[in-house]
């Protein structure tokens, strides 16, 4: 039958172009190492467009195979809200190709994403690229998207650094929600109560109290090849931060992605349930953000938001959050993707409400943490939460920005007061505004042409639609006795 090497590089995928020299030489050596290690399952994933990891677990005998003709899953995978629901029509002639019938998507593993599993040490994980079964790529994929933008930044000698931070909070089940009634889509959620009381930031006697599960979530993450900067009690009870060195954009978004997957696995098997939810309807529950540090490089590495001696703000700082504010509101579909997101927007809660920029200020949506001399100068966009695709997230920061700086733009005057300044436009009250306002973009259009538009918008009204149809508790109290 040849080696695995041999098989590998006469397969459908090389011979496509779909892997390269490099490719083909590191899938060799994984399958070498899975079989050395005795690893019996790969879980060979996509990111969806809600940033969900979906895929089919391959045994390690059929991992060549893999390599060398791809893995086919339903093209549904990609048109699903969050309910799991397809919400495109498959089955009429309204449907757009890949869409009728639900056929088939191909999975191109990708070699250097490859990680195994430190809480499932007999499986292990490896990312995929998605196209049609005749090898034209998929325009709406997550990783092109990200992909796109960032080759559009290296093509003008310039490339972005960014940086995770992600909130989330850990609970205790007490009634995980598995009678047959609760399988509904969504599933009714279980019930939980607190892993500790909470309220005492940054207080060592809380990182004390947790410190058993923090453990196993960082060396899982470390052991994944996560650089893991800092643990930390964030604000609300049960809230937990995690800081990561910062990287290129592709490195991020996988590692949002994987550390979101690796802490609701192990959390779950200990009876917990990790939630990355912007905010939960839980008594004395915070909201979870995720603060995208980013920055600008040139081709030789250099911080190109290093202020000089008078501290003013870089032409390409200056460009970059001009951007960034103008098309804010737009950006919100992917910053803020799901209803629950837009009641984080709460003044002097630490997140933004208006769309503006401040120095070292955490009440702007934007703060400019830049300094003469400083390498680490960046940006940090306070407006995303922790339920955001990175991919789609982080396309969309470098866009705005880079449309900043092709236009020459200028930001307007810091915030002094980012909860009260009346002239400062407000961020989107809702997933429909931001929804219209996306769908209005010119710019987006333009940068991600109209079938994503189309296909976002239409996977985002659907999961609007069904809130607006949904009777809350607010309704049933309001009207019930009333008439």
């Amino acid at each position: 039958m040849g080696s695995a090497e041999d098989r590998i590089r006469s397969g459908a995928l090389a011979r496509s172009g779909a892997l390269s020299e490099e490719d083909i030489a590191r899938a060799a050596e994984i399958v070498a190492l899975v079989e050395a290690e005795g690893i019996e399952t790969v879980r060979t994933v996509l990111v969806d467009p809600h940033g969900i990891l979906r895929g089919k677990t391959i045994t390690a005998e059929a991992l060549t195979d893999a390599f060398a003709s791809g893995i086919r899953v339903p093209s549904t995978l990609l048109l699903k809200d969050v309910s799991h629901r397809t919400v495109f029509p498959v089955w009429s002639e309204g449907g757009d190709a890949p869409m009728l019938g639900a056929g088939d998507l191909l999975l191109t593993p990708l070699p250097h994403t490859f990680r195994t599993l430190p809480w499932s040490p007999h499986s292990a994980l490896i990312h995929c690229d998605v196209a049609l079964t005749s090898g034209e790529s998929v325009a709406f994929a997550s990783r092109r998207i990200l992909q796109s933008a960032c080759d559009r930044l290296s093509e003008r000698g310039m490339q972005a650094v960014v940086g995770l931070e992600v909130e989330f909070q850990i609970f205790e089940v007490v009634d995980p929600a598995l009678e047959h009634a609760d399988a509904t889509m969504p599933g009714r959620p279980p019930v939980t109560r607190a892993l500790n009381q909470g309220y005492q930031y940054l207080t060592e006697t809380r990182y004390g109290e947790a410190e058993a599960i923090l453990d196993r979530l960082r060396r899982a993450a470390q052991s994944m090849g996560m650089p893991v900067r800092s643990v930390e009690i964030e604000m609300g009870p049960n809230q937990f931060e995690f800081t990561f060195s910062h990287a290129d954009p592709m490195t991020i978004a996988d590692m949002a992605v994987n550390f979101r997957t690796l802490a609701k696995e192990v959390c779950h098997r200990e009876g917990l349930l990790a939630s990355f939810m912007a905010r939960p309807r839980l008594p004395n529950a915070a909201s979870n953000g995720w603060h995208i540090h980013q920055s600008l490089a040139d081709a030789d590495g250099r911080n190109l938001f290093i202020p000089g001696p008078d501290g003013a703000l870089t032409p390409a700082a200056s460009g970059w959050i001009a951007g960034l504010l103008r098309h804010a509101a737009a950006s919100c579909i992917a910053t803020t993707p799901t209803v629950n997101g837009y009641k984080r927007y709460t003044a002097y809660l630490l997140a933004p409400d208006r769309i503006g920029w401040a120095g070292d200020n955490r009440g702007a949506m934007l703060r400019a943490l830049t300094a003469p001399g400083d390498p680490a100068s960046r940006v940090e966009n306070r407006a995303p939460d922790s339920t955001a695709n990175p991919y789609f997230a982080l396309a969309f920061q470098i866009l705005s920005g880079l449309d900043g700086l092709e236009n020459g733009l200028a930001p307007p005057p810091p915030l002094t007061d980012p909860y009260d300044d009346e002239g400062a436009e407000r961020l989107p009250v809702s997933l429909l505004a931001a929804i219209e306002r996306f769908e209005t973009s010119e710019m987006y259009r333009a940068a991600l042409g109209d079938d994503f538009v189309s296909y976002l918008t239409r996977l985002k009204r659907a999961e609007w639609d069904r809130y607006l149809m949904t009777v809350s508790e607010w309704e049933h109290a309001e009207y019930f006795t009333a008439f």
